[in-house]
């Protein structure tokens, strides 16, 4: 479950594409101030459709692989046996599909992806980059760092409790805490660092190139 939970990084774009976006819409800020006498807080649904979807598609292929393992046979047919097999296997593949997924579990996932992960992610990158504006490689090694300590722990006690409360077992949250949060973001470090390395290199490379 924690696999899917949407890490400690920020792959799904929305970093990637602030740098593009921060020029328009500081123009953009600037003329709706002066119409409305003011700035708002508006809800990034573009980021929390896309957060919700990927963890949709996270669970769904979490929840398959599982499956498929479990389902998988102990023994080995035979060529035969299982050239006979394949036809059947495909037509009910679907409706084995449909009837042991558990959906509820999907929609867990996916509201978390819309309601927390997308919204939170966007204004933490947000916050990122009004602290530490200037492209350096300092910025982007204290960027990677924030991201590991802050951002990381973060979504994971998230994410346990928003499990525990759909659940009904906010009661057992601090031994879950206790159990399972230090192995998870230890296990999230060996992909989360790279990649986020890479997020922000991607946008400190561009910069650096026009001063070459």
């Amino acid at each position: 479950m924690e696999a899917v939970s949407g890490g400690n990084g920020g792959l799904w774009g929305w970093k990637w594409e602030h740098q593009r976006r921060r020029i328009k819409q500081s123009k953009a800020s600037k003329s709706s101030d002066s119409a409305t006498g003011g700035g708002g807080y508006r809800f990034p649904l573009k980021q929390a459709v896309t957060a919700g979807a990927l963890a949709l598609t996270g669970d769904t292929v979490a929840q398959v692989t599982d499956r498929w393992k479990k389902n998988k046979p102990s023994k080995q047919h035979s060529f035969d046996q299982d050239a006979s097999q394949n036809s059947n296997d495909n037509q009910d593949f679907i409706g084995t599909f449909l009837s042991g997924h558990d959906w509820l579990r999907a929609l867990r996932m996916t509201s978390y992806g819309f309601l927390l992960y997308g919204p939170g992610s966007y204004a933490w990158y947000q916050c990122l980059d009004h602290c530490l504006p200037k492209q350096t490689v300092k910025n982007l090694m204290l960027k990677v760092l924030l991201n590991q300590i802050v951002l990381g722990p973060s979504v994971i006690a998230v994410i346990f409790a928003w499990n525990n409360l759909w659940q009904g077992k906010l009661s057992q949250l601090p031994e879950k805490y206790q159990r399972d949060a230090l192995p998870t973001l230890l296990y999230g470090f060996r992909f989360w660092i790279p990649v986020s390395i890479l997020n922000f290199w991607y946008i400190f490379c561009p910069f650096l190139v026009c001063f070459l």
